[in-house]
């Protein structure tokens, strides 16, 4: 197996964030994380790469565990990259690239310079977020991968490039058997990537990890059939709302509006005692 874990719980300051997770991912398996915001699935990748240290769980990436024997060749694509004070400097991306060892990689950075539209003489600083993105896209993706832990860092691009970077992946995971795990709450032109689909939520795996398209005789297609992959995805985001809202009922503590509070809090009474907007 590529990826395997077995009763991966965690927790954040004792709140729970994983709740006994399961994986037995094939290589060359591209795995699609559907959940809502908190579901886990950050914290789960961050685990996969090492990046958060558990004790009490076998979590095997190549089959080497994780933690004490590192193993080569995995790749974590996370949204705090782009905010990291080093790349909003003042550097060349042509020097940073070089700096990070381009150089080795040459032909398969330059398809990616030309799927993700980036200019080498791009100043990090003076860039978008969206263009910062497509840097750190060509940077992590560069050296070939055996496992590739993509989270979230799709979402400022545009669709066409986000089409042409998965079909990239795509052939990349078909030609050199690559495994990827990908959360992401955007599903549109999503449909042929992946190979397998998992429900998250509340930090637990709801549906774990089943082939996609959804098979026949399998216990989901009596509910979804045919069902494109953004359906699935917003029909199970629809039951994680209305599961939530049933704990709510039950004393979980509620989210939105607090319309029945009627103590004002102590920024209303200050701020209506002193506005002179009026």
């Amino acid at each position: 197996m590529s990826i395997f874990t077995r009763s991966l719980s965690y927790a954040h300051n004792a709140i729970p964030a994983l709740d006994s997770i399961s994986l037995d991912l094939p290589p060359g398996s591209r795995t699609v994380i559907i959940g809502p915001n908190g579901a886990g699935k950050s914290t789960l990748l961050q685990i996969l790469a090492g990046k958060r240290l558990v004790n009490a769980a076998d979590i095997r990436i190549k089959e080497r565990d994780v933690f004490r024997d590192s193993p080569p060749g995995v790749c974590f694509l996370g949204t705090e990259w782009a905010m990291n004070p080093v790349v909003r400097g003042d550097i060349v991306v042509s020097h940073f690239l070089d700096s990070v060892g381009g150089y080795r990689h040459k032909e398969r950075r330059d398809t990616l310079l030309d799927i993700l539209d980036v200019d080498l003489d791009w100043h990090m600083h003076q860039i978008s977020d969206g263009e910062r993105r497509r840097v750190q896209l060509v940077f992590g993706l560069m050296e070939p991968f055996d496992v590739l832990l993509l989270d979230e860092v799709t979402v400022d691009l545009d669709v066409l490039v986000r089409d042409d970077l998965l079909r990239f992946l795509k052939r990349d995971s078909e030609t050199r058997g690559a495994t990827i795990i990908y959360a992401t709450h955007i599903f549109d032109g999503l449909n042929q990537f992946p190979t397998h689909i998992a429900h998250m939520s509340f930090g637990r795996l709801v549906i774990p990890p089943g082939p996609w398209p959804i098979p026949p005789d399998s216990a989901l297609s009596a509910q979804f059939g045919s069902s494109t992959l953004y359906n699935v995805a917003l029909q199970w985001l629809r039951e994680d709302r209305e599961y939530r809202r049933e704990l709510e009922k039950k004393g979980r503590k509620v989210r939105g509006a607090r319309r029945d509070e009627t103590v004002p809090s102590d920024s209303e009474t200050f701020y209506k005692k002193y506005d002179y907007t009026h």
